[in-house]
């Protein structure tokens, strides 16, 4: 243990192409003492993979190296540690980058490696053990663009404890780069599940970046500062308590609701949230003011890990294309509505009669008119003067959708009036990667470590199958108040953030008193959210309960068109779903109605 009483951790990016000023926030404003960053998505490494195919000294996340290194000086004078997965498809080549610039410098920052995670080079091995895809059942696809196991924070760990001023590393999962600090700093073992648990939730906290410090948060009105939001810094104590918090006279708002809309974010059960170190119970968790722009969180429980790590690859599943132009004036979403399948139908008849077979998805969206909505969507939407008209298509052939696009923009002359705005010119054609996720021994995937001219290789932890939940889907429904009710919208009631997992989406709604319970869960069963969102193909429905945070999780499968780069729709992420659904009315008690702003929160 290192002996000091906290530490401070700074998350500077949420994603492949988050600001590169989030690094220069933290460093200068933050008085942290790790920084840590997130690049990788799950499709992020088959886009890696294909960058390294045609330049093998590349394939890792330029950003990162061009963000950090103008830092370096300062990050070195104020002792700061240094944790990435920006070195994506390729570490190696990262921590060689990064070493030159820092030369240049005049710099020698001791920069560690960990790779293993990339099992490109041993697919054929594992194909020979029966690997199934581990939502559908289906077998492993003879050709792979990527494939990469969630390694975990113990090699991370390790590399600092060696002495790493930056550890660089391939795919981890998320929430790693954190807590492998803290198991360095604080001495924990591999086996205080709950310490770890903690450690984990505060990594997945700060994992999306500004997300923690009131981004996306469904109060967007009372955030200020969003020209210059706050990047979330993590205070950690030994016990496993830590208090999300930002670097001074930064924007964003920081309290519990929206702290907890991000432990929400892209979660299963929360009493199952399987990690590589950990299998995590957030259930329980609180969270608490404890002073202007900062929360106070505890209460994540663990135990041991399931013994098996996830892989995420993909595949080519041919190609697609997506386009729009805006139609304005009378009739607009009737006239785009007609507009796109004209457009379909012409290239369609085009495409079979070059031979080329039958587009396999094809996809119109009229934006504006709540064509995401469904069966919800407002009539007086259909009737808006102004839409924007969305064509997709996917072909195994990339010149049949080179067709559809050429016969979009010929309709601004042969179809309706109004047709403007091609300021994107023809769309393009691109390649599609699939998503497919399996699972395959922990102890079969071991990391490597490298260190100057060290190197050693690292067990993944073992661990055992995981009992049935602890926190059970709750029934279908809870009993309904009694007496005069009156319809509120869900937003007065709670807030609400959704995200992604591969083909699935989960909402978590957290409610804003915890007396608004009750008739939230009597409103929100799973059939009534598969209802509301039948229009996606929603196959099933799971709700689980955070009675800790008087909150909701819903996991919606099947739901988003294949999702990521698969998907045709333009909310392939299930980013807007949570949002979707605040206007669903909850009937509540009459007196708790009258306590409301009409149609907003609570007065």
């Amino acid at each position: 243990m290192t002996g000091k009483s906290s530490i401070r951790i700074g998350c500077a990016s949420g994603f492949w192409g988050d600001t590169p000023h989030g690094a220069r926030q933290l460093v200068e404003r933050g008085e942290i003492d790790y920084l840590v960053f997130d690049y990788l998505a799950e499709i992020t490494l088959a886009l890696l993979a294909r960058i390294r195919a045609k330049k093998p000294n590349l394939g890792y996340v330029p950003d990162f190296v061009e963000g950090l290194s103008p830092l370096l000086p300062e990050i070195m004078k104020r002792g700061i540690r240094v944790v990435s997965n920006g070195g994506g498809m390729n570490p190696e080549a990262a921590a060689a980058e990064l070493s030159k610039r820092a030369q240049a410098l005049g710099l020698n920052p001791k920069i560690a490696v960990i790779t293993g995670d990339d099992l490109i080079p041993r697919i054929e091995e594992f194909r020979a053990t029966g690997i199934s895809e581990m939502f559908t059942g289906e077998p492993l696809p003879e050709r792979l663009t990527s494939a990469n196991a969630y390694l975990g924070a113990t090699p991370i760990a390790r590399a600092l404890a060696l002495g790493a001023d930056i550890v660089v590393t391939g795919r981890c999962v998320d929430s790693a780069v954190t807590l492998g600090a803290l198991m360095q700093e604080f001495s924990w073992n591999r086996t205080e599940y709950a310490l770890l648990s903690a450690g984990s939730l505060a990594g997945h906290l700060l994992e999306c970046g500004a997300q923690a410090t009131g981004g996306l948060f469904t109060d967007w009105a009372e955030v200020p500062g969003w020209d210059d939001m706050g990047f979330p810094i993590a205070e950690c104590y030994p016990d496993g308590t830590f208090v999300i918090t930002k670097p001074p006279a930064t924007g964003g708002l920081i309290s519990p609701l929206s702290v907890g809309e991000q432990m929400l974010y892209e979660i299963g059960d929360p009493a199952r949230y399987l990690l590589p170190d950990v299998a995590c119970d957030f259930s329980r968790v609180t969270m608490v003011q404890d002073g202007p722009d900062r929360v106070r969180v505890e209460g994540a429980r663990g135990s041991a890990p399931t013994g098996t790590l996830k892989v995420s690859a993909t595949y080519p599943q041919g190609f697609r294309t997506i386009g729009t132009v805006t139609i304005g004036g009378r009739d607009a979403a009737p006239k785009a509505k007609r507009a796109g399948e004209a457009i379909l139908k012409r290239a369609s008849r085009l495409v079979e009669e070059a031979g080329l077979g039958a587009f396999t998805e094809t996809s119109i969206e009229v934006l504006g008119a709540e064509a995401t909505y469904g069966a919800s969507a407002r009539i007086e939407a259909t009737r808006s003067r102004e839409v924007v008209l969305k064509i997709a298509a996917r072909h195994p052939s990339e010149a049949a959708l080179g067709m559809l696009a050429r016969e979009i923009a010929p309709a601004a002359t042969a179809m309706a009036q109004g047709l403007t705005g091609f300021y994107a010119g023809r769309p393009g054609v691109q390649p599609v990667m699939k998503g497919y996720s399996f699972l395959v021994p922990a102890d079969a995937v071991p990391a490597t470590l490298t260190l100057g001219d060290h190197s050693e290789v690292i067990a993944s932890p073992t661990g055992t199958p995981m009992p049935a939940s602890a926190a059970a889907a709750l029934p279908a429904g809870e009993p309904a108040a009694t007496g005069p009710l009156a319809p509120v919208p869900l937003i007065a009631l709670a807030v609400g953030r959704s995200g992604d997992k591969g083909n699935s989406a989960n909402i978590g709604i957290i409610a804003r008193k915890p007396t608004y319970l009750q008739h939230i869960k009597a409103a929100l069963t799973p059939d009534a959210i598969r209802t509301f969102f039948r229009h996606t193909g929603v196959t099933r429905v799971e709700r689980f309960d955070l009675p800790g945070m008087n909150a909701l999780n819903f996991v919606l499968h099947d739901c988003l068109g294949g999702g990521g780069v698969a998907s045709l729709r333009i909310d392939p992420q299930g980013k807007a779903f949570a949002q979707m659904l605040m206007d669903m009315p909850i009937p509540v008690p009459s007196e708790i109605a009258a306590g409301l702003t009409k149609g907003t929160r609570p007065s």
